[in-house]
């Protein structure tokens, strides 16, 4: 079939393709009418290869900006079509109101997931006297095979995206469509964000048009915490910023990596408005793709390639900063050609023969041990001496206490907000009746898995305005907090102390006769902390 040749839109919108098929065509129409003042947006009722193939034929004479997709039909277009897909993602929030949905039909629930399974809902199921099993697929036979095992085992209604509402309803079973309309309107804004950047970056001539391209968006002050530890991580990024050196980041998952890495780049010179911040996940792109995405592609360099080629990320990043996350899960032959980058400060594109000078400051993080990689010989030393030139290790949040209740506290006001509720007027009391509950898990997700919780426990605060609180509905709401031997929620609220009586740093320094290193010892904070508490005169 052949397309007529059309140019880029006269009206100067960006031009957006929702690529959708079954139930979810719905949403995207309903939604497209809030958008279509802003973008010239055109429904595709097209799957998988279909879409694919008839999105490749049409760029072939026709303009297209962004493709919306939702799934694992926006995974599978990602890796086969030139333009930029934003991947529509069910949030928390749809899964918990698709489960409260799922649980009036049923107290028998099946969750159908594409590749990853949810691990929160096994917590979320053992609160709520729910069961629920969870299955995941990769192709749509693998999902009917779910769906059949989850059937056969008793199961009698299914929560999942569109291709697995359809084939549960064909397989007789009720069915519970997860996306709400809120995340299809931030797939929207994601869109609609994606395509300007790339406009921006067409208008420049002297600089590659790159859709991983963006602004570090996050600083110093996003860094939050009072522990000791926390300033002294604070302290590293703005003496680690003056440098052009690269930086190995190391830290558990969840514990704020690639938010270290913006705030280095907020603060170094690099910082400006021209000056991108590209990151990339080495472990989220297929081998075959990583190589074209980081160092680009000339045309016809392999099927499929883009037409006129195509910058990688390292060109995309040139006079800034490209964090590549997830450093350890780099294959061993593009650890090669990364390690000639960095010692060349130039880049070749695959296909082609002319090296492109570039100048980025690499910042690199893992969550594994790197130099017991080096040992095994599963990552290249060279490379990461290269790389490790300075280096910063994150604390877990376990290992500083002290910042739980109050990164709690600011996380559930953030949470609530979201949903259009007020937090309580005593909030800051509740939640430091609920410390020593939070102090006592070991956090393996990290500051992360802290604001999914609260994220969690606002949904439910929201939904009951007068429920207090309390350490016994924290722990109904969070039972892996009690995974660690732990008093009864009831001793807990019986031992909260009385509101401490507060003193002023300088106070507390004249109590220690004006010995600095003494009062910042007591107060739990650092010298540095102390002294700018005394200048606010706090």
């Amino acid at each position: 079939m052949s397309y007529p040749i059309r140019s880029a839109p006269e009206s100067g919108k960006p031009v957006i393709w929702t690529v959708s098929v079954s139930r979810l065509s719905d949403l995207f129409r309903d939604i497209t009418l809030e958008y279509d003042h802003l973008a010239q947006i055109e429904p595709l009722h097209l799957g998988f290869d279909e879409a694919a193939r008839h999105i490749r034929e049409r760029m072939a004479g026709e303009h297209c900006d962004v493709v919306i997709a939702a799934g694992s039909n926006g995974a599978y277009l990602k890796s086969r079509i030139s333009v930029p897909v934003v991947v529509a993602q069910a949030s928390g929030f749809d899964f918990m109101q698709a489960l409260a949905r799922a649980r009036r039909l049923s107290a028998r629930i099946g969750v159908i997931q594409y590749q990853r399974p949810l691990p929160e809902l096994a917590e979320f199921a053992a609160t709520f006297g729910l069961v629920i099993e969870q299955r995941t697929y990769v192709t749509e036979e693998d999902a009917r095979a779910g769906i059949d095992e989850l059937k056969a085992g008793g199961i009698e209604v299914i929560v999942g995206a569109g291709l697995i509402t359809d084939l549960a309803e064909e397989a007789g079973l009720k069915a519970v469509f997860v996306y709400s309309a809120a995340s299809i309107r931030r797939a929207f804004d994601d869109a609609l964000e994606l395509a300007r950047l790339t406009q921006l970056e067409k208008s420049r001539p002297m600089r590659p048009a790159a859709v991983d391209s963006r602004r570090a968006r996050r600083g110093l002050n996003d860094l939050r915490g009072e522990s000791p530890a926390m300033e002294r991580l604070r302290q590293s990024v703005v003496l680690y910023a003056r440098s052009p050196a690269t930086v190995l980041i190391q830290g558990e998952t969840g514990s704020g990596k690639e938010l270290v890495a913006q705030a280095i780049h907020r603060e170094s010179p690099r910082r400006g408005a021209n000056r991108p911040f590209v990151a990339v996940n080495c472990g989220a792109i297929a081998e075959s793709l990583l190589e074209s995405e980081l160092f680009g592609h000339e045309e016809g360099a392999f099927t499929g390639a883009r037409r006129g080629g195509h910058a990688g990320l390292f060109e995309a990043a040139n006079g800034g900063t490209l964090f590549l996350d997830e450093i350890g899960e780099m294959p061993l032959a593009l650890q090669t050609r990364l390690l000639r980058v960095l010692e060349e400060r130039e880049v070749m594109r695959v296909g082609g023969t002319r090296p492109v000078p570039i100048d980025v400051r690499v910042i690199s993080a893992t969550h594994c041990d790197l130099e017991a990689r080096v040992r095994d010989g599963r990552f290249r030393a060279d490379l990461f001496y290269r790389l490790a030139v300075l280096r910063l290790a994150l604390p877990p949040l376990r290992a500083r206490a002290e910042d739980i209740a109050p990164l709690a506290e600011w996380s559930l006001k953030h949470a609530l907000a979201a949903l259009d509720a007020r937090p309580h007027p005593n909030l800051a009391a509740e939640i430091a009746a609920c410390a020593p509950l939070l102090q006592a898990y070991g956090w393996p997700g990290n500051v992360r898995e802290l604001r999914n919780l609260m994220e969690r426990l606002a949904l439910f605060l929201a939904a009951e305005p007068l429920q207090a609180l309390t350490p016994s509905f924290l722990l109904a709401i969070a039972p892996e907090l009690a995974r660690l031997a732990l008093p009864s929620p009831a001793a807990l609220e019986a031992q909260v102390p009385p509101p401490p009586v507060r003193e002023s740093a300088a106070e507390v320094l004249a109590r220690f006769g004006g010995q600095r290193d003494a009062a910042a010892r007591h107060l739990g904070i650092s010298r540095t902390t102390l002294w700018r508490r005394l200048k606010e005169g706090n």
